[in-house]
């Protein structure tokens, strides 16, 4: 998927604790920059999932992971991780990944997430909420953050990188 087709993304420096012996990404640190860059999302939406009170009905569990390897970065790069929620079913979210040396058309790994929203006092899955469904489908549409969700991060339409 273009650069241009996702609406955020966050930059982060690879540290060593992330590399192998030579210096080089060890593959399982790909799913944590991803996990970093999504919760990156939500924040700058306003909506913050690791929160207690969020947690009473909005509490995303991973059901799926997919990652393709498509190149390295190394120790001290910066990297770019793109994230776009594609789908929004009626207990679930698909977000699509992608990661690429920062500044570059490098792509690195693309990744699929599903996440189910979850009520761990019951252990099952319950629906989205709707207010939720509603903020990230404006945003994925329009690339509009709520003015109250704003962080440091920008939207990608404001970096100009493709």
């Amino acid at each position: 998927m273009p650069k241009s087709d996702f609406k955020f993304f966050h930059r982060m420096r690879v540290r060593w604790k992330e590399c192998d012996v030579q210096g080089i990404v060890y593959y399982g640190s790909y799913l944590d920059f991803i996990d970093v860059a999504q919760a990156e999302y939500y924040r700058n939406l306003g909506i913050l999932p690791y929160t207690e009170e969020y947690r009473k009905t909005f509490d995303l569990a991973a059901v799926k992971v997919t990652l393709e390897y498509k190149g390295s970065a190394k120790m001290d790069d910066l990297i770019d991780v793109y994230i776009a929620v594609r789908r929004i079913g009626r207990t679930s979210i698909v977000k699509q990944s992608e990661i690429y040396r920062s500044s570059t058309k490098d792509l690195l790994v693309t990744g699929e997430t599903i996440s189910v929203n979850f009520d761990s006092s019951v252990g099952q899955s319950r629906p989205i909420p709707t207010k939720i469904r509603n903020i990230i489908e404006k945003f994925e549409k329009t690339g509009a953050t709520p003015t109250w969700g704003r962080t440091e991060n920008k939207p990608c339409d404001q970096e100009n990188e493709n």
